[in-house]
């Protein structure tokens, strides 16, 4: 089997849902967790969770280096977790609404002092697949990382998926200029509307084959419509797949594109299989919708 190495964000995610109409300067009784989160960190989970062996690497604050390689190893997942002595643990308030979609407040922390150094050469062994996220290209200070680990995976023959995470950074940064960053990559996972930012799409069309063109393939998830893949090769006629949205009732959204792009990459990594890679990526985002928290 395959092992994943997924290097990125490992976060605090702290949910908040009202139970009673907002009190605007005054007190709301609500539903308040605290739970493990981090886009990158949530693949790892969902990957090991679904028996894939699967190595993580970030950076935490001091104090949370046992407790987020616990939680990780709880799902089988090898942590390597470097400790910051001077910025805590990233945290992001996550505020959900009455039909499960979430507003983030995000205090990355450690994340953006993530080096090159803290992927040591024992976390690539056995490693046939590298997984990362935006989030690390999008910091200045983090985006050599995110090129060196590609780099080091093609000198390794290694493959390499990248989700762009998150649409506002995106926006940010211009969908041309994070395409050129992840140019060649062997996976994207973008979303619908971050999809619609990476192509500049002004209307109701999005053209996935164009976006698919600097990629080896393009996986992109599309709400009620499902997810789709597409990939192109040189002239040769687009190959597109299709598969249908998660039926169950959703409670909450987050972590159901980290929890789909495992599922895909959990038979992606073993064969090429798109259509049955579809069907792993939306049962895996159907049974993250149905709970509160990001993970299994």
């Amino acid at each position: 089997m395959t092992r994943v190495l997924v290097v990125g964000d490992v976060v605090d995610d702290i949910s908040v849902k009202a139970l009673a109409p907002t009190a605007a300067a005054s007190d709301t009784t609500a539903r308040i967790r605290m739970r493990p989160g981090g886009s990158a960190a949530n693949v790892a989970a969902w990957l090991g969770h679904l028996g894939v062996e699967c190595t993580f690497v970030g950076r935490v604050g001091a104090d949370g280096v046992e407790r987020h390689e616990a939680a990780l190893a709880e799902h089988g997942v090898r942590a390597m977790l470097a400790a910051d002595t001077d910025l805590p643990t990233a945290t992001i308030v996550l505020q959900l609404d009455d039909v499960g979609e979430r507003t983030m407040f995000v205090d990355r922390g450690a994340n953006t002092s993530l080096r090159v150094d803290d992927v040591p050469e024992v976390a690539w062994d056995g490693v046939g697949w590298l997984h990362l996220t935006g989030y690390t290209w999008f910091d200045p200070a983090t985006r050599p990382v995110a090129d060196a680990l590609v780099a080091q995976a093609e000198q390794r023959g290694v493959g390499v998926s990248v989700d762009p995470s998150t649409v506002s950074f995106l926006r940010d940064c211009g969908g041309p200029t994070f395409l050129r960053w992840v140019a060649g990559v062997d996976l994207l996972f973008p979303n619908l509307e971050e999809a619609r930012v990476l192509v500049d799409a002004r209307g109701p069309h999005v053209d996935l084959d164009a976006l698919a063109d600097g990629v080896g393939a393009l996986v992109v998830t599309l709400g009620p419509m499902g997810a789709a893949f597409v990939e192109r090769r040189g002239d040769v006629e687009p190959r597109r797949e299709q598969v249908t949205a998660p039926r169950s009732p959703v409670v909450d959204t987050t972590g159901a594109g980290d929890a789909f792009a495992a599922g895909f990459l959990s038979v992606w990594t073993v064969r090429r299989e798109p259509v049955a890679a579809l069907e792993a990526g939306r049962a895996a985002a159907e049974r993250c919708i149905a709970a509160i928290g990001a993970r299994p």
